[in-house]
């Protein structure tokens, strides 16, 4: 595996597709306790700030949680393409009617009256530290040199794979 570490734009643009293609991730919270309260989230959408957004309830524990420490993990796993992607940074917690209308998805339905539910709230992370796995040709072509290594007895040097930090 191959280390690259990205910045600016080129770190924003990996942040995006691994999230966005992931779409799911572990959010942790209260990270200075032991086990890290973690829950599974649905990414709304990372912005060209490289910024994380996603809906929540006001009464949730997360919620409080960031209320008292902003300091969050949020770990993405798209098994399906072998891309993972951990993010630090900080939360902050949106009330107003303006960012519930530009971040709202109809799929809140099944947890919400709708976007003017008193309980809406949406979540921006602003990523500090960042690190990816991502692999440079996909997953069959990864699974292929593993399947030819395993053949043949030599060991695999994850030629096709890469790593790195992608700060903003």
């Amino acid at each position: 595996m191959s280390t690259q570490n990205l910045s600016h734009l080129e770190a924003i643009k990996k942040i995006k597709e691994l999230s966005e293609n992931a779409k799911i991730c572990m959010f942790c919270t209260e990270l200075e306790t032991v086990p890290v309260n973690s829950r599974p989230m649905t990414l709304q959408e990372t912005d060209d700030s490289g910024n994380l957004w996603f809906i929540s309830s006001g009464t949730s524990n997360k919620n409080f949680e960031i209320k008292e420490n902003r300091r969050v993990q949020l770990f993405f796993m798209n098994n399906k393409d072998s891309q993972y992607l951990s993010v630090y940074g900080k939360a902050s917690v949106y009330k107003d009617k303006e960012t519930i209308e530009e971040k709202w998805s109809p799929l809140a339905k099944a947890w919400f009256d709708g976007k003017d539910d008193p309980n809406v709230t949406i979540i921006r992370v602003e990523p500090q530290e960042t690190y990816y796995w991502d692999t440079k040709a996909g997953k069959l072509v990864s699974l292929f040199n593993f399947v030819a290594s395993a053949v043949t007895g030599h060991k695999t040097n994850n030629s096709d794979g890469i790593e790195g930090n992608a700060t903003i």
